[in-house]
């Protein structure tokens, strides 16, 4: 029997000296999360949106400017939102939905840096079905007992009170089923809350066809519970979004500017 050794040193997120610096870093990895969103069809008109709390300035964070393509969002189009609505830097316009919802996510879970939510398809599909994932795939165990229902639909969220219905039902997990509207994901990282809304989005796409083929087999509760932690931590969600990063700066490496 061949026993394989898996690499007990890995890449970690960088540390920084300055807050001009990191900020840079995230509004970078954010501009990379839009492009790889628009990659993967997420765009959907003018809904969706990302942030990133400002390092310096917590009470504030970058968006990306209402009605821009995810595919044309460089670093230098992002702007500076406070949790009063109000632009602090940048001359766009703001989602009022974008505000309303990560405002209060930001608010309620100080420990989170980025929040992701758009209107991608099979999220869209699964959402309609008001139910959480199973843990059918390795992937899938991300979620297991991370993710929650957000079991009600009442229109675009543009009141500050409904968005905080909605970051009350996120509690401390990871993400959140919208149901009728699609996902929302969290992360201690940009690269995080991305990766999570990406891997959620094709687990979504997974159990829909899994599904409408037969009866799939889920995971033992105490194996899935075991493989969330291999796979769903915090670390593991920043790794996983690494080579993404690569890629996409590569292809489209005007997303710097």
């Amino acid at each position: 029997m061949v026993n394989v050794r898996v690499p007990k040193v890995v890449p970690q997120p960088p540390k920084f000296t300055s807050f001009e610096a990191e900020r840079l870093y995230r509004k970078q990895r954010l501009a990379a999360a839009f492009r790889l969103f628009a990659k993967f069809g997420f765009s959907e008109g003018i809904a969706g949106h990302i942030t990133a709390r400002d390092p310096e300035n917590p009470n504030h964070f970058w968006v990306n400017p209402f009605g821009m393509h995810f595919r044309l969002i460089r670093t230098s189009d992002l702007i500076l939102v406070n949790h009063q609505g109000e632009v602090i830097f940048g001359n766009k316009p703001v989602n009022e939905a974008a505000f309303a919802i990560h405002s209060q996510v930001h608010a309620a879970r100080p420990d989170v840096v980025a929040a992701a939510h758009a209107h991608s398809t099979y999220g869209k599909a699964w959402s309609s079905l008001g139910r959480l994932l199973d843990p059918l795939t390795q992937d899938a165990c991300s979620f297991y007992g991370d993710h929650a229902l957000f079991d009600d639909y009442t229109g675009v969220v543009l009141e500050i009170e409904e968005a905080r219905r909605i970051a009350g039902a996120l509690g401390d997990r990871k993400a959140l089923i919208l149901r009728n509207h699609g996902l929302l994901t969290v992360g201690h990282t940009i690269d995080e809350a991305a990766w999570w809304f990406i891997t959620m989005e094709r687990s979504c796409q997974v159990q829909l066809m899994a599904e409408a083929a037969g009866k799939p087999i889920s995971i033992e509760p105490e194996y899935a519970s075991l493989t969330a932690k291999q796979v769903g931590s915090h670390h593991m969600g920043w790794f996983s979004f690494q080579p993404l990063y690569d890629l996409i700066v590569q292809e489209q490496p005007d997303l710097l500017d």
